[in-house]
């Protein structure tokens, strides 16, 4: 009998493990470098499930052709978005247009180079959201593979597990 609770108490914190993976959270790992300065390659991260609701800037984690895409949301569902690439000499100058006004963040990395699709403007529908890489010249993002469905976003991530020496959240 006694055999019988250790096991059963192994048992079910294994399944609580399960369950919390399945359903809570889970880790993943970055794969490249389309995230720099803010997450860097193999950074280990929690991704948060539950979230379902996506604000401008949050970092999420896509289902993407089977791979895991770590990307910033830059465009909400209902929104224009539209990037205007100016080449002057050696510079280039970026803009980012979210409804036909210029979006103010500093997260990237550099001017963008290409604006790929969204060079035109691009309408997000009502699922439908418009993501991009930290490391703009270096990212695929939704300029190259689309605008990103609700449903293939799977969760929310601002927590850093690994390296230790950058343990914690993050913006």
């Amino acid at each position: 009998m006694k055999i019988f609770k250790e096991v059963m108490s192994y048992v079910i914190i294994i399944l609580i493990v399960i369950l919390i993976r399945i359903f809570i959270a889970t880790p993943v790992k970055v794969d490249g470098s389309s995230m720099f300065p803010t997450l860097k390659n193999n950074d280990v991260l929690i991704e948060k499930k539950f979230d379902k609701s996506f604000d401008r800037f949050d970092i999420v984690v896509i289902n993407y052709k089977k791979d895991k895409l770590v990307k910033r949301v830059i465009g909400l569902p209902g929104e224009t978005v539209r990037i205007s690439v100016t080449h002057v000499g050696n510079n280039v100058v970026s803009k980012i247009y979210i409804n036909g006004e210029v979006l103010e963040e500093n997260y990237g990395y550099e001017p963008i180079r290409d604006g790929g699709s969204a060079s035109q403007e691009i309408k997000l529908g009502d699922n439908e959201y418009f993501v991009l890489g930290d490391n703009r010249n270096n990212s695929s993002d939704s300029r190259f593979i689309g605008v990103i469905n609700k449903k293939d976003i799977k969760g929310v991530t601002n927590f850093r597990l690994f390296p230790f020496k950058n343990f914690g959240k993050f913006e």
